[in-house]
């Protein structure tokens, strides 16, 4: 048996690429039995049929797995916003950047569209998340700024592409693997969102190292389960500030003497993630009085 990697499944047949060569696999029927989920993105040992068809014995153990989209052992997840048509939406943004980090996976943020902002709004959005400790690539298809930043961050890795729809996650890989011909869609005018235009999850290889997921983009997240005491963990530049507020159990909302707040004021921290944070940590709370 050999050893590769589902990277696409449809039809009732699944696509494992084993070194450079892609093999048409059927599954045992024994993962039905056991009713075991198979996912673009798992390991899997494959026995050889033919010159390119086989079945799939086993699914190796995963070394992570995202709900939505459904991909498993994926090394970084790249989150893509439009600056522009349409306008970032800042709390989904968080919202998936807090996700990435409880499943413990590497987030770069992708600004796209950033020729149809000015350079002083790109500069100070791009300042806002690198100061809380993330990679930021401000980029352009139509200009081409950025692309060998991304090629660069894609290079020999399982990444997964995912934000909004409408935010050129498409575009993007269009741009930078030729060949692709994803489909692009255009924001809708009316309700000021861009069209789904990706149907299911596929593993895309490109020529300069590497495979990517091209995911469908939605809008709306449900808060996965975080203790209210942990939520500030998930922002990083509120960690340093919270162990010098006067209570460890602060949640940097009504307590006095909060370090974190005050550096909100001083403008250490941004107003605005603050504010994206005591959203969430009422939907936390919520949850917890829910369950």
């Amino acid at each position: 048996m050999q050893e590769g990697i589902l990277i696409k499944g449809y039809g009732g047949f699944y696509y494992v690429k084993i070194g450079k060569k892609l093999w048409e696999c059927s599954l045992r029927g024994k993962f039905r039995r056991l009713k075991q989920s198979i996912i673009i993105g798992d390991r899997v040992l494959v026995r050889v049929l033919d010159e390119n068809k086989g079945v799939i014995e086993e699914i190796l153990p995963r070394t992570n797995e995202l709900n939505r989209p459904a991909i498993a052992n994926v090394e970084q997840v790249l989150i893509t916003f439009a600056l522009k048509n349409p306008d970032p939406d800042f709390l989904l943004l968080d919202r998936m950047l807090l996700m990435a980090r409880q499943k413990d996976l590497p987030a770069v943020i992708f600004f796209n569209k950033a020729d149809l902002a000015g350079e002083e709004t790109v500069s100070d959005i791009v300042n806002i998340y690198e100061k809380a400790g993330y990679p930021v690539i401000p980029c352009s298809v139509k200009t081409g700024l950025g692309l060998d930043r991304v090629r660069f961050i894609l290079k020999d890795k399982i990444s997964v592409f995912t934000g909004p729809s409408g935010a050129g996650k498409s575009s993007i890989l269009n741009a930078i693997q030729q060949g692709l011909s994803l489909k692009t869609g255009e924001v809708s005018q009316k309700i000021g969102r861009g069209r789904h235009t990706t149907r299911h999850v596929e593993l895309l290889e490109l020529d300069f190292g590497g495979l990517v997921a091209d995911t469908p983009g939605f809008s709306v997240l449900e808060m996965p389960p975080v203790p209210r005491e942990e939520l500030d963990s998930f922002f990083p530049e509120m960690e340093e500030y919270a162990f010098q507020c006067r209570f460890s159990s602060c949640l940097h909302d009504r307590e006095p003497d909060c370090a974190v707040k005050e550096a909100v004021k001083q403008g250490l921290i941004d107003p605005g993630r603050h504010q994206r944070y005591l959203i969430f940590l009422k939907e936390v709370i919520e949850n917890e009085r829910r369950y």
